[in-house]
């Protein structure tokens, strides 16, 4: 099981990560493809690459393909819509 809800369009994934959620479901993981992470709401949670401190969310992220990384969890939801290269 995923920690989020997931809506797929043609262009984007949406997710949606609650504060429901345990914390140890948010490890640390690499993806297939870039990806540009754009948050749609303001929020307390944060984005931490592998070797780096975690930063706040907010505005749009680069993720380059296999580059570690993982959430933090913060309170309240977390909103994103992602596109995938």
């Amino acid at each position: 099981m995923r920690p989020y809800f997931e809506l797929e369009t043609s262009e984007y994934l949406y997710r949606k990560f609650t504060e429901d959620t345990p914390e140890e479901e948010f490890v640390w993981h690499r993806d297939e493809n870039d990806r540009e992470i754009e948050i749609l709401e303001t929020t307390d949670w944060m984005f931490q690459f592998d070797n780096q401190l975690p930063q706040v969310l907010k505005g749009k992220i680069h993720i380059p393909k296999e580059v570690y990384h993982r959430l933090v969890k913060g309170t309240g939801a977390l909103n994103v819509r992602i596109k995938e290269y």
